[in-house]
Formats: structure tokens, C-alpha cells, sequence
């Protein structure tokens, strides 16, 4: 039975381990993820803000993509850093809370993101006709907004429930905050929480997955019956947004099954290496895959990046 302090100001992360000078080592290739995230994903940004011809709503919503990519990372590396350099991982419980909030609702945008993207393909490819008027861009603005503040209320309200239960221990055995670790050692009755959570992982991860599939479908059978010039349109589109769902839908799942394990059975190296899995691969993909694939972002990126690099050789 949990009967360790009630109501922690602090929580303690359990799955670090003294690696001595190696933690250094450590530190410098995580904030070289952290720094290749950044700089990848505001390259996207800039190139997308800066080429008129880019401001459609796909582009807009891979500008989206991006933004949510920095704001996820945000919430996890420096804390992470912060730890991997630090001899006690303590948490308050505040700071907690607020990291919890962040990843999750980085991580349900991903997903109501990509499902608002998936729709768009949709629209391009299977009702050409009709797509400068279902996907202008004020009702790119509202899809937007529907895919970020719907996931944020939601988890304002299944936070705001967990953040009620009584805490009867401090140890989290994870490298971050995460909501079931907290209701795992609480010792209130989270019922009502956990029904909350199920909705928001039903709205938030399955209903855009199965749209996803769902459209791809119908994208894949007009194809089948459209001319070669369609396919290869479709081909490059797609393509690289398949790529980044099914990547993400693999880390969510791991994430997930990660959750519904008990840490303790599960060796510390392998719920780091899964976490940070979840984490990094999506935000340091999203940029790689839109970037390199796509030549409608890739080209203005390289004209802009060999002006500029004329500039500086002329002034040296």
C-alpha cells in the first residue's frame, strides 16, 4: 500500500541513473537533437511565411506542423537537459503538471493536424473542382483552430481532474511527466479522469486515424481510375504526409503501450529510449520529409540559401 507523504510538493523521476561522465556526452547529443529540431522545423517556417506562392492551405498547415513541433519539444528538452546534468531529479509538482499539458496537447494536435491535412488531401485530389471553395482560407483558419483548441479545452479538463486526486507517493518512474504515471500513484478513486482520458484519446488519436485511412482510401480508388499524370500528383503530395502519419501513429502507440505497463517490470533504458522516441523522431521527421520531399519548399530554401551565401562570400 502507498503510504509515502501525501500530496508531494515534488515528484522524483526514478529512471535516471548515475552515468557518471558519460552524462555529459549525453547532454551535448540531446542538445544536438534539440538544436536540429529547432533550426529544421523554423527553416519550414520561414521558407513557408516568406514564398507567397506557398501560403495554400496545405503549406499552411505543414507551417502548423512545425510550430507544434517546436512547442512539443519545448516542453520536454530543457527540463530534460536540466536533468541529465543535475545529481537530484526533483520536479514540483506545478512544473509537472504544466509539462504534462504540453506534451499532451502537442501530441493530440499532431494527430487532429494531420487528420485536418488528410481531409485536405482529400478535397485536392478527389473533388478538384470544388477545392478553392471548400479549403479557402478562412476555412483553413477554422480547421486550424478546431485542431488546437479542441485538444487544449479537452485536456484542461482531464488535467484538471487528475491534478484533484490525492498523491500517496513522489516517484515517477519516467524520464518526464506523464498523466498515467501521476494516477499511478495517486490513491483516489480516478474513475472519472480515466473515463475523461478515454474520451480524449477516442476524439483526439482514433477518430483522426481512421479519417485518415478513411480518405486515403478514397484517394487510392480515385487514383486507381484517374490518368498517370493524377497518380504522380497524388504521389507527391501524399506521400510525404503518409509518411509523417504513420511515424507518428507508431510513436503514439509505443507511448501508449509504455503507459499501460508498470514501469517497474519494464527496464529503465527501454522506457527512455521509447520516450524519447516519442518525442524526437516525429519533430526532427516532419521538416526532413516536407523539406527534402516536397521541391515546392525545397526550392525556394535552396535559391534563398545560395543568395545569401553570395552575399556573405561577396562581403568577405
Amino acid at each position: 500500500m502507498k503510504n509515502v507523504t501525501q500530496n508531494p510538493a515534488y515528484f522524483q523521476f526514478t529512471v535516471f541513473a548515475d552515468y557518471g561522465h558519460l552524462r555529459y556526452l549525453f547532454f551535448i547529443l540531446s542538445l544536438l537533437i534539440y538544436m536540429t529540431i529547432i533550426s529544421a522545423n523554423v527553416v519550414i517556417i520561414i521558407t513557408i511565411l516568406l514564398e507567397k506562392p506557398l501560403h495554400q492551405p496545405m503549406y499552411v498547415f505543414i507551417c502548423c506542423l512545425s510550430v507544434n513541433s517546436l512547442y512539443g519539444s519545448a516542453g520536454f528538452f530543457p527540463r530534460f537537459l536540466f536533468d541529465l546534468l543535475s545529481d537530484a531529479h526533483f520536479i514540483s509538482r506545478t512544473a509537472c503538471f504544466i509539462q504534462i499539458y504540453v506534451i499532451y496537447t502537442y501530441a493530440s494536435c499532431e494527430f487532429t493536424l494531420l487528420g485536418v491535412m488528410a481531409y485536405d488531401r482529400f478535397v485536392a485530389i478527389c473533388q478538384p473542382l470544388h477545392y478553392h471553395t471548400k479549403m479557402s482560407m478562412r476555412k483553413t483558419a477554422i480547421l486550424w483552430g478546431v485542431a488546437v483548441v479542441y485538444p487544449m479545452f479537452t485536456l484542461s479538463y482531464a488535467l484538471a481532474l487528475t491534478s484533484e486526486l490525492p498523491i500517496c507517493d513522489d516517484k515517477l518512474h519516467r524520464i518526464f511527466c506523464a498523466n498515467r504515471a501521476v494516477v499511478n500513484v495517486s490513491c483516489g478513486d480516478s474513475t472519472h479522469g480515466d473515463i475523461v482520458g478515454y474520451f480524449v484519446i477516442l476524439t483526439t488519436v482514433f477518430i483522426p486515424l481512421f479519417f485518415v485511412l478513411y480518405s486515403y482510401v478514397r484517394i487510392l480508388l480515385v487514383c486507381k481510375r484517374g490518368s498517370a499524370e493524377l497518380r504522380g500528383k497524388a504521389l507527391q503530395t501524399c506521400v510525404p504526409h503518409l509518411v509523417t502519419f504513420v511515424t507518428y501513429t507508431c510513436s503514439i502507440f509505443i507511448e501508449m503501450s509504455i503507459a499501460k505497463y508498470d514501469a517497474n517490470q519494464i527496464n529503465p533504458a527501454i522506457t527512455a529510449i521509447l520516450s524519447l522516441e516519442y518525442l524526437i523522431v516525429p519533430s526532427i521527421n516532419n521538416p526532413l520529409i516536407y523539406g527534402l520531399k516536397l521541391p515546392q519548399i525545397r526550392a525556394p530554401f535552396c535559391r534563398r540559401f545560395r543568395i545569401r551565401t553570395k552575399i556573405l562570400l561577396a562581403s568577405v
